[in-house]
């Protein structure tokens, strides 16, 4: 019985990475997906594997389960969790998780991914990472998420239109749009206030909700010198925050996510080739509304 336990763990063990890569995109936390991987192998200690021929599929299949099970039950720990201080994270990295650990699997995984999976119902999701980032066939997702393999395509069909913004504004656009808000992040991270001045609108406007904003602090600046001092003022206080950029409502943005977790995006709207409006969003209901979906490269 030992020598069996000890085969079996030296079997697991071998696709533990593949698991916890897994369960970490259907999850995007570092200490839910090991959550999901110990709970895969407390299933596989208690199962007859004998008649199992693709371990590696059955173990999938299983870590694909318990991470859709914890996805549905998210939704009353969130709404538990509104009266948080914001940007404060809310029951994460707990257990002995390393953030910095966490922040480098996220930023590996990519930031804007993880964000932008967050918009997805949790069988959308499911769909889309094991058949676009994993390969696995919809017969083998079909029984998991409880659908036809049909069905399956379906939703890993309209996820991936939702990921990619497949209904987002034209390319000429979002091209441009891309080349300014890129402007403005470089001369942000340089502190070069010359350079923000050139692409911002004379007459630009920043508007920000009250948690993006020190205490006190004004939440709306008019023009392009205020509105520059806002942004070289915004960035010292961020530091190292890590952001990327992303298609919020259609246009192109940036989010700030800290290990994966959307804590606050700015949506720019571009008029006669400078910014004319910035918008900082941090309140999480207004979050919860964005449309978000990755920048095509």
């Amino acid at each position: 019985m030992t020598d069996q336990k000890a085969w079996l763990t030296d079997r697991f063990e071998a696709h533990r990475s593949h698991l916890r890569g897994v369960a970490y995109r259907m999850l995007g936390s570092l200490s839910e997906a090991d959550d999901a991987v110990q709970e895969a192998w407390l299933r596989l200690s208690r199962s007859d594997t004998s008649g199992v021929e693709n371990l590696a599929g059955w173990l999938t299949t299983v870590v694909a389960r318990v991470s859709l099970d914890m996805l549905r039950s998210r939704k009353s720990r969130r709404e538990a969790s509104l009266d948080a201080t914001p940007g404060e994270p809310v029951a994460e990295g707990q257990g002995g998780i390393d953030p910095e650990q966490e922040a480098v699997l996220a930023d590996s995984v990519g930031l804007a991914l993880l964000v932008v999976l967050e918009n997805l119902t949790p069988a959308e999701r499911l769909a889309f990472v094991l058949h676009d980032l994993f390969a696995m066939s919809f017969d083998d997702i079909a029984p998991v998420v409880g659908r036809s393999p049909a069905a399956a395509r379906q939703l890993a069909s309209r996820a991936r239109r939702r990921v990619h913004g497949r209904d987002a504004v034209g390319n000429a656009d979002v091209k441009r749009q891309r080349e300014m808000v890129e402007a403005f992040l470089a001369a942000t991270r340089k502190g070069d206030f010359e350079a923000l001045l050139a692409v911002l609108d004379p007459n630009v406007v920043r508007r920000a909700d009250a948690a993006a904003v020190p205490p006190g602090a004004p939440r709306e600046l008019r023009g392009a010198e205020a509105v520059a001092k806002g942004a070289l003022a915004g960035s010292r206080r961020a530091g190292s925050a890590p952001v990327a950029l992303a298609l919020i409502d259609g246009s192109v943005g940036v989010v700030v996510a800290p290990r994966g977790r959307l804590r606050m995006a700015v949506a720019f709207e571009i008029r006669g080739g400078r910014i004319a409006t910035l918008d900082i969003i941090a309140d999480r209901e207004r979050l919860a509304r964005l449309h978000l979906a990755l920048l095509e490269p």
